[in-house]
């Protein structure tokens, strides 16, 4: 299986980065599955269900969510119908929609589970507690499985990639979007990589008006963060896993730049 994970997608730039690489590298056959961070999808700030149904649309067959899983009001519902996407698994228990969700596939069944980070972040649940707790219930779950850490310290990615070397195919991080160089695979057999990175404008701060973000800092003073749309980029990895054997075989970053 070709798996590309695509990092955070940031607004309306970002969706039309997605849909332009992505669609093209699954229509020429360079990648078998995508699953895309879709969190910052709806102007920065979560998704809705039209968007959602875009990036399906677009090529993804898996979306994650984060921490602005709650964002968009609309889109709780959403989670509940769509089961091709899922929020942090270790959110308090009885919130909408699913933490794992398994899908069928060209290149067979994968599942995906999303986590959310607590280091630097709100009083999420354990997730690694969480991921014990699905990953005892392997019965229910494809041979083929892709953890999405989301979250802000690398140290705790970093953990929590060796905590399941061996029991998934791939643990990678998103949340901060800046891409990592510390791919590799893991001695179990689990890829790895701290930040996929982002989707968007990297003439930006993390995918917003540079200027904006500049009178925060400087003045002190809240202010509203306008999307920015220079410079589009999608951020990634593409990880070749065995199907066979559920293990990884190589992972590659990905950096696509994409025209206006």
């Amino acid at each position: 299986m070709k798996l590309l994970v695509v990092g955070d997608i940031v607004g309306s730039p970002g969706r039309l980065a997605f849909a332009r690489v992505a669609g093209r590298l699954k229509a020429t056959g360079q990648v078998d599955v995508i699953v895309a961070n879709g969190e910052n999808s709806a102007g920065g700030r979560g998704i809705t269900a039209t968007i959602g149904d875009e990036l399906f649309a677009a090529g993804a067959d898996v979306i994650t969510m984060g921490d602005h899983t709650w964002d968009q009001k609309e889109a709780r519902t959403y989670y509940d119908r769509e089961d091709r996407i899922v929020r942090p698994a270790n959110f308090a228990p009885g919130c909408p929609g699913r933490g794992v969700t398994t899908v069928e596939t060209s290149a067979g069944a994968l599942s995906v589970i999303n986590l959310v980070g607590r280091v630097f972040m709100k009083p999420y649940d354990c997730p690694f507690r969480t991921v014990d707790a699905i990953l005892k219930s392997a019965g229910s779950l494809a041979r083929i499985r892709l953890v999405d850490m989301h979250a802000e310290a690398t140290s705790e990615k970093i953990v929590m990639g060796r905590y399941l070397d061996g029991r998934v195919s791939a643990c990678v991080g998103t949340h901060t979007h800046v891409q990592t160089s510390d791919e590799r695979v893991l001695p179990g057999g689990t890829a790895y990589l701290t930040d996929l990175g982002m989707t968007g404008s990297r003439d930006s701060v993390l995918g917003r008006d540079l200027e904006s973000v500049t009178r925060m800092f400087t003045s002190g003073m809240p202010e509203t963060f306008k999307v920015a749309s220079q410079d589009i980029v999608l951020e990634g990895a593409l990880i070749h896993i065995d199907e066979r054997t559920g293990r990884a075989r190589k992972i590659k970053r990905v950096r696509e730049q994409v025209g206006d």
